[in-house]
């Protein structure tokens, strides 16, 4: 058996979707994926992550929000960039380490503008439960999308 690849999803502030990323990847693809996620800043754990991710059977609430620098001695083969904040200011990563791109809304900007127009609490959730449901489609392709794999 091959060594498990080593995955990094990466966010502005590792509060929800990279966070959600690294929960589906543990919990669907822990066999052949070592998953992490972090942040170029850290912004603590989005309760509502934690709560659309409880609904779908994956517990995140032990997580935490880490920053980027906390993963420079870590041997990485993959970063997924999950937004395009973190896609533009991604640090280069050392050796053979791919970076790839795959862009998600933003669930609390979304909830945001929702809530000034009067969206009811379920509602703003269910921006969540929408890019959870995206991540998880992404990451049932993991590790045979990834482009170049030896």
């Amino acid at each position: 058996m091959s060594e498990k690849l080593r995955v990094l999803f990466l966010c502005t502030g590792n509060s929800c979707r990279s966070q959600m990323a690294e929960g589906w990847a543990r919990h669907l693809k822990g066999d052949v994926i070592e998953a992490y996620s972090a942040g170029i800043e850290t912004h603590g754990l989005n309760p509502n992550a934690v709560k659309v991710m409880a609904e779908a059977g994956v517990d995140i609430s032990g997580h935490k929000s880490q920053h980027i620098g906390e993963f420079k001695e870590v041997k990485l083969d993959v970063v997924v960039t999950v937004c395009g904040h973190a896609h533009e200011t991604c640090p280069i990563f050392p050796g053979n380490c791919k970076v790839i791109h795959v862009g998600f809304d933003d669930p609390p900007k979304m909830a945001r503008e929702l809530a000034k127009q009067g969206a009811s609490e379920e509602e703003q959730l269910e921006c969540y439960r929408k890019v959870r449901d995206e991540i998880r489609a992404f990451v049932e392709t993991l590790p045979e999308s990834v482009p170049d794999r030896e």
